[in-house]
């Protein structure tokens, strides 16, 4: 299957989630390129993720964090051309 490249925002509005999102980071991290932590004042925490795998296994990984409470994600993905 053909690789993507692409990047995940996760927004982090509650942190009683974070432990689990983390282990979810940490099984997918052989797609993982790249993660940035921004905190924020207000409380809603951002990371921003730079990705390269399959259309499936980004699927995985947004999907599985989608799933949390208290976190939002969002994804764009690019082909490889």
């Amino acid at each position: 299957m053909e690789k993507r490249v692409g990047t995940v925002i996760i927004q982090i509005n509650s942190n009683e989630y974070v432990a689990l999102m983390n282990d979810i980071l940490s099984h997918h991290a052989g797609i993982i390129l790249g993660r940035q932590g921004l905190p924020r004042s207000n409380g809603k925490n951002l990371i921003s993720l730079i990705l390269e795998g399959t259309t499936d296994q980004i699927g995985s990984l947004t999907g599985q964090l989608g799933r949390l409470e208290g976190i939002l994600v969002k994804s764009v993905l690019l082909k490889n051309k």
